[in-house]
């Protein structure tokens, strides 16, 4: 049997697939089968800096309530379902204690001193990582995109001063040059980048006319962008590279791997085929690299990268040009009637 053990983060990991941040860890009978079947290790879902704001609003509103109450009031604190980020992090502590592979915190805040707050809170619980959720939605014209990626460049730096457990970086695609950024984020001490993050993006219910948030998961083939840019990446960066984003088998995590992917996060998956996938993506990555004759993953780790593709071009816009240029062929495989 291959070898499929891996160095994430300067961590090692018996396989390179990692459980991605979402609220599958709040089930512990869920978790328990996902390491059962295997996996590598876990992202506990992240602590949103924006929920907590509005959880301690709601509680200012709600003990405001009882400000001209008297001794004989039935309920005297008020209901609350969170508890903020303690319960967050008792959370995590509790989990951590529970399984026997590496358990990563996620974090999104707002404003530098809170990153820097909520991370050594976090480091605290006895994680063995911390991954930076960094997302940005413009909200004002004059913010330019520059301003953005030094302010996150910034806070990286500061959570890396702060903490002295490794950190990743997980970020959107949303950058004019996401090389570039990645490579400045690698500049300020980073020790991996996850491709990419997923937020939930409003829609438009026409009939109520409304807004409103439709849960949906990543489908097949979304991790084409994560593909090209991790074959981009590989062998130029300090940091670990973790492909994210609608890997869904055994061959996509192999994709990633050939690539130059050190790990990969899946989530969406999980939700559809349940904790049994990992198993068999391990099996199929094990009957994979035995057929190939590679015994472990180092043997053909970005092996289909740009720094090592006989032709770099794979990787480049001409390419596209190409296939634009034998686009009737799609003819064949959707005929118009």
């Amino acid at each position: 049997m291959a070898d499929l053990s891996t160095t994430y983060m300067g961590i090692k990991l018996k396989n390179p697939v990692i459980l991605g941040a979402s609220n599958l860890v709040t089930k512990p009978d869920t978790i328990k089968q996902i390491e059962q079947a295997g996996i590598g290790a876990i992202v506990y879902r992240s602590l949103f800096e924006e929920q907590i704001q509005l959880e301690r609003l709601q509680m200012d509103e709600e003990l405001s309530e009882y400000e001209n109450r008297n001794a004989e009031m039935t309920k005297l604190f008020p209901g609350l379902e969170h508890a903020g980020p303690k319960e967050h992090l008792y959370n995590i502590e509790k989990l951590k204690k529970s399984v026997s592979v590496p358990v990563f915190a996620s974090l999104n805040a707002i404003y530098e001193p809170s990153w820097v707050e909520y991370a050594k809170e976090l480091e605290k619980t006895g994680v063995d990582g911390l991954e930076l959720n960094l997302y940005a939605v413009p909200g004002y014209f004059e913010v330019t995109g520059q301003s953005i990626e030094d302010k996150q460049v910034q806070i990286v730096k500061a959570v890396k001063k702060a903490v002295k457990i490794p950190v990743s970086v997980k970020i959107s695609l949303f950058y004019t040059n996401p090389l570039n950024f990645i490579k400045k984020v690698d500049e300020a001490g980073a020790d991996a980048y996850v491709l990419f993050n997923r937020f939930f993006q409003p829609e438009i219910d026409i009939e109520k006319e409304v807004y409103y948030y439709p849960w949906e998961l990543s489908n097949p083939k979304d991790h084409m962008l994560t593909l090209r840019a991790t074959g981009l990446l590989y062998g130029n960066l300090n940091g670990s590279i973790c492909a994210s984003r609608g890997i869904y088998d055994g061959s996509d995590v192999i994709k990633m791997i050939l690539a130059g992917a050190d790990a990969v996060q899946i989530v969406s998956t999980v939700y559809r085929n349940h904790s049994p996938v990992v198993s068999d993506i391990l099996k199929e990555m094990n009957r994979w690299m035995d057929e190939k004759g590679y015994k472990s993953l180092d043997d053909f780790r970005g092996k289909l990268s740009r720094k090592n593709m006989k032709d770099p071009f794979v990787y480049q816009r001409a390419q596209y040009v190409e296939i634009l240029s034998k686009s009737d062929t799609i003819f064949k495989k959707y005929p118009m009637v």
